[in-house]
């Protein structure tokens, strides 16, 4: 039987998966790497670390598996999006790539919308506005900041297309990644030639650009001796992780809505013709499936925001309480937030604490619990963080609901669908049941089912999420606690507006004394 490797680049991890043509899971493993800060709101890293985790899971998931290399048919690449990864002439790595959080690139993305002609006019060209996360700001950024790299520049590729190159010796993206650069053409599926030149960039900086299951090269030699494959085995062009993700979870075709909380948290529509929301508060993308599109909500720091709260600052007093290991930490606080009615005590919490994206689109954003007080404990701030993040994702659910996009049922993923407790508040704040899947695997899966289709073991991705994805159960909403949520959503958004100011300020005297 033919199997598929699915290998995710991101944020914290990579992750590879191989995967039966049958759509069985056979071994996964993962492998973590550092992320550098050298700067408030400034995230990099080494991707020559991203190269070392895909050879060691590629070889663990094979070893575990005892599956022949000459067996492994195609694989697929998914990664974090909207990352730079700069290049010189002979491919070296010029520095650290910038990634999707970063956000030192406010003032490009003011001077990309000055030379595109304004903001409705920028949105025409690309269906996008200028968000500091874009790829296009980044190469700004170097060229007006660091003037001898950028003299050195002479590629800028994607995380996931950097680790095709290391695979194929190519330089390729595919359309659902290339959305996330802000110069692609969304609507015509190919680079946009007039943004390119308003922002006097050479077009030769960008790679060819494909659909997701196109097959993009084989393994080189080298590459094939490094992972244990053979040459025989074909790379195709994969997606961006938020594509790659909806793809896992089965959203090719219209009706059918994810959220996903992971690091940051999206919430992800399909769509068989292109729709915009003409403030720019969503994104419009190519998705992942032939001739198809994507609305979609990010926030920021989702999943970080209660990687923060439990390991950062709970951590010491839960240790404290004989609760030893990762795992047991997220157990305990869960178990205590689960303890606490909706709505935390009259407790909110903003999850803006590196910026954000939907619907503010603000890198000055911060994170603040407003409502404090003495009869507040532990777990009365952990369901505060939770609700918060889950009230982020509202603010994107409500956009998409105003714009008349069908949506019929919601399917949860990330770490957001394994724990119980979130699983049912977000059911009760989006007031609707929530769908989850029998194997939820995330990107990797995504682009694994992507390999497939390239190899030819399935006509269309359409067949192949048809063939492996099922649903598990459905979460109904507790009327109860839908009603507290929906009186307390509007206090929620009101508080971003009453504190823009203070927070910009804040920032503004952060970055000073940096």
């Amino acid at each position: 039987m033919t199997h598929y490797l699915g290998i995710d680049i991101g944020t914290t991890a990579t992750k590879t998966l191989l995967v039966r043509e049958d759509g069985k899971v056979v071994a996964e493993a993962s492998c973590s790497y550092p992320l550098e800060q050298p700067k408030p709101g400034w995230t990099q890293q080494d991707p020559e670390d991203w190269w070392k985790a895909t050879v060691q899971t590629v070889r663990e998931v094979m070893s575990k598996s005892r599956v022949a290399a000459t067996d492994v048919g195609a694989l697929g690449l998914s990664g974090q999006m909207h990352g730079s990864v700069f290049l010189d002439k002979q491919h070296r790595v010029i520095r650290p790539a910038l990634l999707w959080n970063d956000q030192r690139t406010e003032a490009e993305c003011a001077e990309i919308t000055t030379r595109a002609g304004g903001r409705k006019a920028l949105i025409r060209l690309v269906a996008n506005p200028a968000l500091t996360g874009f790829q296009a700001p980044k190469i700004l950024w170097l060229r007006n900041h660091e003037s001898k790299a950028f003299a050195k520049l002479a590629k800028v590729l994607l995380p996931k297309d950097e680790i095709r190159r290391r695979l194929t010796g190519d330089c390729v993206t595919e359309v659902s990644d290339a959305s996330g650069t802000l110069l692609l053409d969304v609507v015509k599926r190919r680079w946009s030639k007039t943004l390119i030149g308003k922002l006097d960039l050479d077009p030769d900086l960008l790679p060819q650009v494909v659909e997701s299951e196109d097959v993009t090269g084989t393994l080189t030699a080298d590459a094939a001796e490094a992972l244990g494959l053979t040459t025989r085995c074909k790379v195709v062009g994969g997606a961006g992780d938020c594509a790659a993700g909806a793809i896992g979870n089965g959203i090719v075709r219209s009706g059918i809505l994810s959220t996903s909380i992971g690091t940051s948290g999206v919430m992800f529509v399909h769509c068989d013709q292109p729709q915009y929301d003409t403030l720019g508060r969503l994104h419009t993308f190519c998705h992942a499936v032939r001739d198809q599109w994507h609305m979609m909500g990010v926030n920021l720091t989702s999943g970080g925001s209660l990687q923060w709260w439990v390991e950062n600052i709970l951590a010491a007093s839960l240790a404290a309480s004989d609760t030893a290991g990762t795992d047991k930490l997220y157990k305990r606080a869960t178990e205590e937030a689960e303890a606490v009615a909706a709505g935390s005590g009259g407790l909110l919490f903003l999850p803006y604490l590196n910026g954000e994206r939907t619907p503010h689109a603000d890198p000055s954003a911060r994170g603040a619990f407003v409502g404090l007080n003495l009869t507040h404990g532990r777990g009365h701030l952990t369901r505060a963080v939770m609700e918060g993040v889950t009230f982020a994702l509202l603010d994107s659910l409500e956009i998409i609901r105003s714009l008349d996009v069908n949506v019929k049922e919601i399917r949860a993923s990330g770490g957001g669908s394994r724990n119980r407790l979130w699983r049912q508040m977000q059911a009760d704040i989006f007031g609707t049941a929530i769908t989850t899947l029998t194997v939820e695997q995330g990107p990797a899966y995504g682009v694994a089912l992507l390999a497939a289709v390239g190899d030819g073991t399935y006509k269309n991705i359409q067949q192949a999420c048809r063939d492996t994805i099922n649903v598990a159960e459905k979460t109904p909403p507790n009327r109860k606690n839908t009603k507290s949520y929906q009186a307390l959503f509007p206090i929620y958004q009101r508080l971003y507006t009453h504190l823009q100011q203070d927070f910009a300020d804040l920032t503004a005297q952060a970055n000073a004394s940096s």
